[in-house]
């Protein structure tokens, strides 16, 4: 699912008009950007926790050259799967 068609669904379900939804939407996530560069953790009781986790420095191989780089440490979002959302997946036909 893309941003427009997010857009849509929304506006359907709610019976508000696109417009609408688009800027409560556009708000949304800035309010998360804000809250995750602020280092909080957003969680949702039924879906899960977004938090920004560091990655440390690491040295990774190129497997063709053998080529040796080091690569920065760097602030990633981590999400974690609630136990609501992991019964719900569990339930769903595997994808192969």
């Amino acid at each position: 699912m893309n941003h427009n068609e997010l857009i849509t669904a929304l506006s359907n379900k709610m019976n508000v008009p696109k417009s609408v939804v688009a800027n409560l939407l556009e708000t949304t996530v800035s309010v998360f950007v804000e809250q995750l560069v602020e280092d909080k953790t957003i969680g949702f009781q039924s879906f899960g926790n977004f938090e920004v986790r560091k990655k440390e420095e690491r040295l990774s191989v190129h497997p063709n050259t053998q080529i040796r780089t080091l690569i920065p440490p760097k602030l990633v979002v981590n999400f974690k799967q609630s136990n609501i959302l992991k019964d719900k997946l569990k339930d769903l036909p595997h994808h192969e």
